[in-house]
């Protein structure tokens, strides 16, 4: 049913609640979002929304709902679409328990991307012009950020919300990445006589108990995890290489350069401490952390819409990566405000509250038409 004029959008939840299963329900870790891409623009579309389709590569592209005046943008509302691959090809879809959603992706964050969508198709209801705000749904979020980098090299807008799971606390702040490869060398030798060869990942096992505990001793608030280590050559043998990747997150203010020097000092003392190790270290994607000031006319806009909804008001710090890193990069005032619980991501139990998708959309429709008054 259309909405009259002057009549307030509101948030319908059993439509909500129906999207949101169905976009848990369609597979789409990153490199395969076909099918979630087309059903979300069929949606869209079905709605009134007009749809832009952004090319990111040969078959995937972000889709994106902006007002005809681009420079008019106040703000917005950003989601990926893909998740992590499924623990279970047979179990990853939607379920529910009480007034919870269960599936691959609820928290990360097809229960953002669908409040978002709701608060979109709310506003297009109205018989009134549109807000100054955008919606871009992008994609490979899990990978590479393909995605998010597409659409700031094409658009441009003042500040974003992006809807990965905080609780629904706003986080001002955002923790910086570094990604770093390390490998070490060995010497191949039957696997049944090790002693006549060196084993790499004996090395590598060295290495990182040494320089965990060092950068951490180090630098404050440091969050790391050991991501992938492999020992080549497969086989029967002792490993001559061994590769190791870790995953290192910054508190918002720490300096990426400085966690630099430290891991190439702590390097220099495992060489010392390790006889014979041989070792490279390499750098990889590097994101820096930022922190929004409360005193931004922006976030006393978004306070006061949480203050309308009785919504609890404690910023927070977003301790992972994300497309806000991507965002902050490229200029754009990024706040991380999104259902669900980070722990929740990536894990076979993945799940948000529905109670908190429903206030997840009235939020970002009151943001929404807060920027009418602007």
């Amino acid at each position: 049913m259309q909405g009259t004029l002057n009549e307030s959008p509101r948030i319908q939840p059993d439509r909500l609640r129906n999207l949101l299963k169905n976009l848990v329900d369609i597979y789409s870790p990153s490199g395969k979002e076909e099918e979630v891409l087309e059903f979300t623009e069929r949606y869209l579309k079905r709605h009134r929304l007009t749809v832009i389709r952004q090319e990111v590569d040969e078959n995937r592209y972000n889709l994106i709902v902006f007002p005809e005046k681009l420079y008019e943008i106040e703000i917005c509302f950003a989601g990926h679409l893909d998740t992590v691959t499924a623990y279970d090809l047979d179990d990853y879809g939607s379920r529910e328990e009480g007034n919870r959603i269960f599936g691959l992706g609820t928290a990360d964050m097809k229960a953002g991307c669908a409040a978002m969508i709701e608060a979109f198709v709310a506003l297009a209801e109205r018989e009134e012009s549109f807000p100054p705000v955008g919606l871009a749904l992008v994609i490979d979020e899990e990978e590479d950020n393909k995605g998010a980098k597409t659409l700031v090299d094409e658009y441009s807008f003042p500040w974003a919300i992006v809807g990965e799971p905080t609780d629904l606390m706003p986080c001002l702040g955002h923790y910086g990445y570094l990604e770093v490869m390390l490998r070490t060398k060995g010497k191949r030798a039957h696997s049944a006589m090790p002693e006549l060869g060196q084993n790499a990942i004996e090395n590598m096992l060295k290495l990182l108990l040494q320089v965990t505990e060092y950068i951490t001793s180090k630098t404050q608030g440091l969050v790391y995890n050991i991501r992938e280590l492999s020992g080549f050559p497969g086989g029967f043998v002792v490993p001559d290489s061994c590769e190791a990747w870790l995953d290192l997150h910054l508190p918002p203010n720490s300096r990426i350069d400085l966690l630099k020097s430290d891991l190439e000092c702590a390097l220099e003392i495992a060489r010392e401490n390790v006889s014979g190790l041989d070792v490279q270290l390499r750098f990889e994607d590097t994101y820096s952390g930022y922190q929004i000031s409360e005193e931004r006319s922006f976030v006393q806009k978004l306070k006061e819409a949480y203050q309308a909804l009785s919504l609890s008001w404690e910023p927070q710090d977003f301790r992972s990566h994300s497309d806000a890193n991507i965002l902050w990069a490229a200029g754009v005032d990024t706040i991380i405000l999104g259902p669900g619980h980070l722990e929740a991501a990536h894990t076979q139990e993945e799940s948000v509250s529905f109670h908190q998708v429903v206030q997840a959309a009235e939020l970002y429709l009151s943001l929404a038409l807060s920027s009418l008054d602007s």
